[in-house]
């Protein structure tokens, strides 16, 4: 019996393993989507603007950028920093 075990451990962690492997990382991750009119079915696998473009040409729809990219240039604009400057008395003459 524990022979058993021991032999179907290995097999059975390494299938979890790339079951979650699987799972974790996106089928067709693209950084731009496209959204067709007729149907409204949204397609996030193009990696430039030009060939999503190329997909809509005569077929009409609209592309933009993926929304659900955190790494984005607008995601983390850095706060704008106030530097305190003290203001100098002025002296009335």
């Amino acid at each position: 019996m524990k022979q058993l075990l021991k032999m179907t451990a290995a097999p059975a962690t390494a299938l979890f393993a790339l079951a979650f492997v699987a799972m974790a990382t996106p089928a067709a991750a693209g950084e731009y989507c496209r959204q067709d009119v007729t149907s409204g079915m949204r397609s996030c696998s193009f990696d430039t603007l030009a060939q999503c473009q190329a997909m809509s040409s005569g077929r009409g729809g609209d592309c933009y950028r993926d929304p659900s990219l955190s790494n984005s240039a607008y995601a983390y604009q850095p706060k704008p920093s106030h530097s305190k400057k003290v203001a100098k008395p002025v002296a009335n003459q």
